[in-house]
């Protein structure tokens, strides 16, 4: 009778960075939401044209700094980069949503 290989394998982290990256897609996006709240509720308002600048710029630069450092989080060894591939992709929409409405908005 063939001998039967046990094989464990040792169950492997997520890279921090990675999980960083999926929270600050997150809250980029609960911006996105607050930012469409504000402008709904406050469309009479000139304050109101402030605040929304400033939440989105907050949340642009968020979603910026949150694809790098997903991104960067592919370099960590011995760690499963499955949050970094999500929040990667994630914050990379983002960024490409948040340009596209200040395109808009320019134009």
């Amino acid at each position: 009778m063939a001998k039967r290989y046990r094989y464990a394998f040792a169950q492997q982290e997520q890279a921090e960075g990675g999980i960083y990256s999926v929270i600050l897609a997150a809250v980029s996006f609960a911006l996105f939401l607050a930012d469409v709240a504000v402008s709904f509720f406050l469309q009479e308002y000139v304050i109101s044209q402030a605040l929304i600048g400033g939440i989105s710029i907050c949340a642009a630069l968020l979603a910026v700094y949150g694809f790098f450092m997903g991104m960067i989080s592919f370099s960590a060894e011995n760690r499963t980069h499955t949050m970094c591939a999500a929040g990667a992709i994630a914050n990379g929409l983002l960024m490409v949503g948040w340009l596209g409405l200040y395109l808009i908005g320019v134009s």
